[in-house]
């Protein structure tokens, strides 16, 4: 897995047809800060008008905090860029599927556009375990795009818990 690309606060302009596997690629990088602080490699970007203006990686053990997912952090930090917690029109780009916790918060961000690596059956709330986003209820609809550049994000998760739990079976690899 190829987890040098990108640098972290350098703006990535979109400008080509390959978008989708290209900033989900920058994710990927940040799936690799977390696995290397020995957290879960997830990484998310936010993209605004084509930049990237919010960028994170898992660390609930490193931040002593339940609710330091990756999508978490990187919203956070794109309500910062902003100036403004409602980020409308904005695209994010996740790793792995978004946990309950973390569709809730890009339905209250008003992100416009969900672009996910790996399925995660166990946790996955939009498109595994259920389907969230798709709840008539909601005041906000967001397009989903799942399995872009899905074997590199599984492959991450796979080996993480690999190295960590010899013999047994991940139930996303």
């Amino acid at each position: 897995m190829d987890c040098d690309r990108g640098l972290p606060g350098v703006p990535v302009k979109e400008n080509d047809g390959a978008n989708d596997d290209r900033l989900m690629r920058e994710a990927v990088v940040e799936a690799c800060r977390a696995r290397d602080r020995d957290e879960v490699p997830v990484g998310a970007v936010v993209v605004l008008d084509g930049v990237v203006v919010g960028r994170g990686c898992n660390q609930p053990v490193h931040g002593v905090d339940p609710t330091a997912h990756a999508e978490i952090v990187a919203l956070r930090a794109a309500a910062r860029t902003v100036g403004n917690y409602r980020l409308t029109g904005a695209a994010i780009y996740v790793t792995v599927e978004p946990c309950l916790m973390c569709a809730g918060a890009i339905v209250h961000a008003r992100i416009g556009r969900l672009v996910s690596g790996a399925h995660e059956p166990k946790t996955g709330a939009v498109r595994s375990t259920m389907h969230v986003l798709d709840d008539p209820s909601l005041n906000h609809r967001v397009e989903v795009v799942g399995g872009v550049l899905e074997r590199e994000c599984r492959e991450l998760i796979r080996v993480f818990f690999a190295q960590r739990r010899p013999g047994a079976k991940t139930a996303i690899g």
